[in-house]
């Protein structure tokens, strides 16, 4: 239990700061000693655990199901997400990236109405359909090559110690499921957050419209881990604002910061806030480009 297994990960302050909160928390009688039932860790999953740039892996998903139905029905264009969609207007997908309350409302509304009345057998091959093909543009890689290898060994080194593992995410919970047992190792039931409402039709559970409860972004994010576990995060780890409220709720906070663009990217658009709020709660923050030897599991270097 005393060595870490963290090969990917430099020698650094960053780590140096995860083995010694893991440690601790794991040694009983130690200051930092966390009762094994708290052991709650808590992941975002967008830009923390996989590749969001050029746009996360979720949205061409969202986006061609959008796009055909507007196909099927012109009559489609008098709503917001439509419109854009039929206009390219990169302003309002802009808006969506920076989370502006409206942008997302709409598209959180055509993409309800979208799958509505879907079964979750049926939206779930849609997405496995997808992720077979999908292929970043950058990097030619399936979705499990975006991977980040160092957070997989981060998995795996607080499971040693005995944390459980979640994911919370604002992208869709159920597209998430579809990979999150062969790309994470992590049960289904581990995975929280943005969901619809089901109804149960014809001896069947369908999706409905309507998001059950608010979007897993911001305050929503430790809303669904309470919920969910009925504990707040011992550990958490994110990379922008909208992960805020989730870290705040942690004993452990962990911000990784994108600066590597030979690698990866460098951005920190939506992100102002988070490292704000790192820099005066003393949250550790991870640089990819100084702290992770290797960064994607589909790309060694």
């Amino acid at each position: 239990m005393g060595t870490t297994p963290l090969g990917s990960w430099r020698d650094g302050a960053a780590k140096r700061a995860i083995v010694e909160f893991v440690t601790s928390a794991a040694a009983e009688g130690s200051p930092g000693f966390v009762a094994p039932a708290d052991r709650i860790a808590v992941f975002d999953n967008d830009g923390t655990l996989w590749v969001e740039k050029p746009q996360p892996v979720q949205m061409p998903f969202v986006l061609g199901k959008l796009a055909e139905r507007l196909a099927a029905d012109p009559s489609l264009s008098r709503e917001r997400a439509y419109r854009a969609i039929a206009d390219r207007d990169a302003s309002y997908f802009r808006a969506l990236n920076e989370q502006d309350a409206d942008a997302v409302a709409s598209m959180v509304e055509a993409i309800g109405a979208a799958w509505e009345g879907t079964t979750l057998a049926q939206f779930e091959a849609e997405a496995a359909r997808y992720l077979a093909s999908w292929r970043h543009e950058r990097f030619g890689v399936p979705y499990s090559g975006l991977v980040y290898q160092p957070m997989l060994e981060l998995f795996d080194y607080l499971r040693a110690h005995g944390w459980r593992l979640f994911v919370c995410s604002g992208g869709g919970r159920d597209f998430m499921r579809v990979i999150c047992e062969d790309v994470w190792g992590l049960p289904r039931e581990n995975v929280i957050g943005s969901a619809p409402e089901f109804a149960y039709r014809n001896g069947e559970l369908v999706r409905r419209a309507t998001l059950h409860g608010p979007l897993a972004l911001g305050p929503g994010k430790p809303e669904y881990v309470l919920a969910r576990t009925g504990r707040l995060p011992g550990f958490a780890a994110g990379n922008d604002d909208v992960d805020v409220e989730l870290l705040e709720s942690a004993r452990f906070a962990l911000l990784v910061v994108h600066d590597d663009d030979v690698r990866e990217y460098a951005y920190a658009d939506c992100a102002g806030r988070a490292r704000a709020a790192a820099e005066r709660s003393g949250w550790t923050t991870v640089s990819v480009r100084d702290d992770w030897k290797t960064v994607l599991t589909g790309h060694p270097a």
